[in-house]
């Protein structure tokens, strides 16, 4: 019986939110539905107040990969640790910067979108929205919803050149290796497709934010607590799945020869 409950849960969850997607969807194929005001404040909300944090978590994790990277290449003799670049530079592109940038918003931008909405919810002012013949999800989803969609890739590729300069920092400094060598070296595995995957994962994850952070602020219930209990389980959820959706793109993208 816990087994079949949970099972309903799940089905119901995922039901509920395939319909706010498309119900998201829907209206963005509305140009009506578009206010530059509320887009422009979200997207600032979501990436111009994300990037101190950003910044310094993508420093961070992209010196801790050159390092990782060189002791690595030092194991197959003198000399290896120069791809040190090459490898910190492919997997900064491919993997560390879209998801790493990922989470930080899924904790930072979409916990914050359910608080707003959950306390709305349980202070009846999306009740207040329906009453006044406005669709809450054109106006309160679609501009966050936008805004992930825009702002996300965005910050991927910011993310992207500040983990490099990260791995440059390291790799110029410490491991004395040529400024030029190490350019050069960075170049050298990297291809357009590198970036054009990253941003695709950075757009999936951009929806799944969107749609679960939204989605679990519309079914707060319980006043404060229920407010709590909600954003956790949007940072619990989105995370989830990020990880999960990166490791079935990276999958596809590997048989696919990308």
């Amino acid at each position: 019986m816990l087994g079949a409950r949970w099972l309903a849960t799940f089905v119901n969850y995922v039901g509920e939110s395939t319909l706010l997607l498309a119900d998201t969807l829907r209206w963005l194929a509305r140009p009506g539905a578009w206010r530059a005001g509320r887009i422009l404040r979200q997207i600032e909300r979501i990436g111009w107040n994300s990037l101190p944090i950003v910044s310094f978590i993508a420093l961070t994790i992209g010196m801790a990969v050159a390092y990782q990277t060189a002791y690595q290449m030092q194991k197959f003799g003198f000399g290896t640790y120069i791809y040190t670049a090459s490898f910190s530079a492919l997997m900064v592109f491919r993997e560390i910067g879209p998801v790493l940038t990922g989470l930080i918003i899924a904790g930072r931008v979409g916990a914050a979108i359910t608080a707003e909405l959950g306390t709305m919810q349980i202070t009846q002012q999306i009740d207040a929205l329906r009453s006044l013949a406005t669709d809450p999800v054109k106006y309160l989803v679609v501009p966050r919803f936008l805004a992930l969609v825009v702002g996300l890739p965005l910050l991927t590729i910011y993310a992207d050149v500040i983990g490099l300069a990260g791995s440059y920092i390291v790799g110029t400094t410490q491991l004395e290796i040529g400024s030029q060598l190490y350019v050069h070296m960075s170049q050298t595995l990297l291809a357009a497709k590198d970036l054009w995957t990253g941003l695709v994962k950075s757009l999936v994850f951009a929806v799944i934010i969107g749609v679960v952070s939204c989605h679990e602020g519309f079914r707060t219930r319980g006043g404060a607590e229920g407010v709590g209990r909600s954003t956790t389980w949007c940072v619990v959820i989105a995370s989830t799945l990020i990880i999960a959706a990166d490791a079935f793109f990276t999958a596809i993208f590997y048989f696919t020869g990308q």
